[in-house]
């Protein structure tokens, strides 16, 4: 569901479980806007690196006819992203509600590095 997003723009929060099956599915390109510290510690696999810290909206990663979804922490940076995307005119607005806390919380596995 698509709703505005209180840092701009609109934003269309996923559930962890939309998002699983989307990476499982290979429909989904999964952007942890985490900051490398964070990201060495624990992530989610498949999810690609790309720091809110250093955003640039135009060299973000192609996804090759994959919904492109932003993740963070919590769904606070995710949303960020989503606004600072749609800030550089690059219209993406899906993010991981909750972020790797909901994931974890969820069950689902995480690694290390």
């Amino acid at each position: 569901m698509q709703q505005p997003n209180p840092f701009g723009g609109v934003i269309e929060n996923l559930s962890v479980d939309e998002v699983k099956a989307g990476l499982e599915a290979g429909t989904i390109l999964l952007v942890d806007v985490r900051e490398p510290n964070e990201l060495a510690a624990e992530r989610i696999p498949g999810a690609v690196d790309f720091p809110l810290s250093t955003f640039d909206a135009h060299a973000l990663p192609d996804p090759q006819g994959k919904t492109l979804v932003f993740s963070c922490r919590s769904g606070q940076r995710s949303q960020r992203a989503a606004a600072a995307a749609q800030a550089a005119g690059v219209e993406l607005y899906r993010h991981m509600a909750g972020g790797i806390l909901a994931w974890k919380e969820a069950g689902f596995p995480t690694k290390q590095g």
